[in-house]
């Protein structure tokens, strides 16, 4: 029976997701303020995961996986951005989605792209319900339509079936 197992593989997770959503954030930072990745990390490690800031508590997050998002969408942006942009329809460029939804799939993609080791379900919910938290209407539905379309092209696993 594994029961300390589950215990630690939850707690695990939900380290992960305060992760997910930190490096989000970070990302959505970086882009909007233009800090570099470094600084970045520096002050989210250093203010942030698991701190109090400005009244609201960040929640304990698996610091070594924030940086590894953060640096992997830097060092992958090159790559990444095109298998969004061919993911999204053609009314909806890249450079139209606002930076937190830029965020939010560069993010997603990064993962689904470089992390095999997480299976393609967790990736995809993981970032809906950050979408969710940031919005209310349609864009948690194009999060998960993106990330469905990549999963499909990069991992040959989705809920769709894929025309190629």
């Amino acid at each position: 029976m594994s029961g300390p197992a589950q215990t630690g593989t939850v707690r695990h997770a939900n380290k992960r997701g305060a992760a997910r959503l930190a490096a989000v954030q970070a990302l959505y930072q970086m882009d909007v303020a233009g800090s570099g990745v470094f600084e970045t990390t520096a002050e989210y490690e250093a203010f942030r995961l698991g701190k109090e800031v400005d009244g609201a508590l960040y929640r304990e997050a698996d610091a070594q996986w924030f940086r590894a998002i953060l640096t992997g969408v830097v060092e992958n942006q090159k790559t990444i951005d095109p298998v969004i942009r061919q993911a999204l329809t053609d009314d909806w460029p890249l450079s139209r989605l606002d930076s937190t939804l830029r965020a939010i799939l560069r993010a997603g993609v990064y993962e689904l792209m470089k992390r095999e080791d997480v299976p393609v379900a967790v990736i995809v919910s993981e970032y809906v319900d950050i979408a969710k938290a940031f919005y209310e209407e349609d864009e948690p539905k194009l999060v998960n339509a993106v990330l469905d379309r990549v999963s499909r092209r990069v991992r040959g696993e989705g809920r769709g079936k894929d025309a190629s």
